[in-house]
């Protein structure tokens, strides 16, 4: 593909193209920022009013399973990164494979989520709203705990679902030919969403599985 079929004729060159892309997305990077800062800062002010309960909802999360999911979306980071820099380097095969990859780890993430650890909270009675059956210490301020966790975990799965969504799609442009050395860009801005989703986690899991007092 010649770099002037790659150029959208509103952008003087290539490298204009991309600085473009990347101001965009890192503006809704930006938005994306505040709004799970917010989450943070919520739960921070909140976790300070009623320790000793929020420190009891921490125990009663599954650590072994935030930790095999911290792994898997680590992973699907270094994937995502190896997407990208096949997508420079116009290696078709070598970037489905790991756009593929990185699908796989993704929906394994959601799977694990909602399907093992989301279900047994469920079974457990530890579901506000839905099935709340604990009956011990602080059960209101424990309570309010899960609905920060459920709450929190739930909007960064629906950011792993959106973006298991964009990595079918980038599959697709791919498997037809759509990138190239000189156009990528949309692998490259897609990697970065995909990082930042990861990001997210990595603070998510020691704010709530971590941070409990756990010896």
């Amino acid at each position: 593909m010649h770099s002037s079929t790659a150029l959208a004729e509103q952008f003087d060159d290539l490298e204009q193209q991309h600085e473009a892309a990347s101001l965009g997305m890192w503006l809704f990077l930006a938005t994306e920022i505040m709004f799970f800062g917010g989450l943070f800062t919520a739960y921070v002010i909140f976790r300070n009013m009623y320790l000793p309960a929020f420190e009891a909802g921490s125990r009663l999360l599954d650590v072994r399973i935030g930790a095999f999911n911290t792994a898997v979306l680590l992973c699907s980071s270094l994937t995502m990164a190896l997407a990208v820099r096949a997508a420079q380097l116009g290696k078709k095969g070598v970037l489905i494979t790991f756009l593929l990859l990185t699908l796989l780890l993704g929906l394994t993430f959601v799977g694990v989520k909602l399907a093992l650890e989301w279900r047994h909270d469920y079974i457990d009675g530890l579901a506000p709203g839905v099935n709340w059956t604990f009956n011990g210490p602080d059960s209101r301020h424990l309570e309010l705990f899960f609905c920060f966790y459920f709450f929190m975990t739930g909007i960064h799965a629906l950011h792993m679902v959106i973006g298991a969504g964009i990595l079918t799609v980038l599959i697709i442009m791919a498997g037809r030919g759509r990138f190239s050395p000189q156009r990528y860009n949309a692998v490259e801005m897609s990697g970065l969403y995909w990082h930042f989703v990861d990001i997210v986690w990595i603070f998510l899991f020691p704010l709530l599985y971590l941070i409990g007092g756990r010896y």
